[in-house]
């Protein structure tokens, strides 16, 4: 009596390679920074008006300051994938930081006290997005 033999599918005679990632721009790449960039311009506007009238040169601050900021973002996230992930964390510390303390010096604040403020919301971006991409990446 003849028996059934399962015939064995073509096997690979090369190891896989992992397919490289492609990063690709949605519209999330447009979007994000120009919220972010909007969130900035106002904040900054609002600080700047302090609950008194406003002026030209207030409307002026924030559009510029959020331009700035959007640009900047844009320019982060399309570049990001080419940066190691020790200079991709800190080009968000940077950003971050700087943003922060850009806003607490519109505050009123000294320039020290502004800088510490920028540099340790900076640090901590640094340290939190290093984590995230060393966990995540291969």
């Amino acid at each position: 009596m003849a028996t059934h033999a399962t015939m064995p599918m073509g096997r690979r005679t090369h190891a896989r390679t992992p397919a490289r990632q492609e990063h690709r721009h949605t519209a999330l790449a447009w979007v994000v920074p120009l919220v972010l960039g909007v969130i900035l311009g106002f904040w900054a506007f609002f600080i700047n008006r302090d609950g008194g009238a406003t002026t030209s040169g207030q409307i002026w601050l924030g559009v510029v300051s959020g331009v700035g900021f959007a640009v900047l973002c844009f320019l982060l996230a399309r570049f990001r994938w080419s940066l190691p992930r020790e200079l991709r964390a800190a080009a968000f510390g940077v950003l971050t930081g700087g943003a922060v303390g850009y806003l607490s010096s519109l505050n009123g604040r000294s320039v020290l006290m502004s800088g510490f403020i920028g540099l340790v919301v900076g640090a901590g971006m640094l340290v939190t997005m290093f984590y995230a991409y060393y966990t995540r990446e291969e």
